[in-house]
């Protein structure tokens, strides 16, 4: 939320594209095929998935499938670690897997200044995939 709220609150944008965790465990009890097609989906008219890297993310399956689809469309993909960010009862967790490949962008949200950069980081992920937004 933190994240989300930031996109909304810092840049007066909506927070159009963020995939609120309650309307995914909703998808997540039709089963898998529902939950490909939710996430196929939430993809169409994108040009940039930013995946908010937690302690076990990577570990994901349809983290897996949703960055796949995403480079299949083209669209830039950037890490967001989030690992640093206090939850609601002021804890954190460590760092979490990802990727070594050097096509994806990692930023550290607390360490990059995420509140105050994360428009650039999604202007830059969608430049580095030639998408204009």
């Amino acid at each position: 939320m933190v994240v989300r709220n930031s996109w909304v609150t810092h840049g007066g944008q909506t927070a159009a594209g963020f995939i609120d965790s309650a309307e995914f465990e909703k998808v997540k009890r039709e089963g898998d095929r529902a939950i490909q097609n939710w996430i196929d989906s939430q993809l169409h008219g994108t040009s940039v998935t930013a995946v908010l890297v937690g302690k076990n993310t990577f570990r994901s399956k349809w983290v897996q499938y949703e960055i796949q689809k995403s480079i299949e469309r083209n669209n830039g993909v950037l890490a967001i670690d989030i690992s640093k960010i206090k939850d609601l009862q002021g804890e954190t967790t460590e760092r979490g897997s990802w990727p070594t490949s050097e096509e994806y962008k990692r930023y550290l949200w607390n360490k990059n200044e995420g509140y105050k950069n994360l428009s650039d980081w999604v202007e830059l992920a969608a430049k580095q995939a030639e998408k204009v937004l």
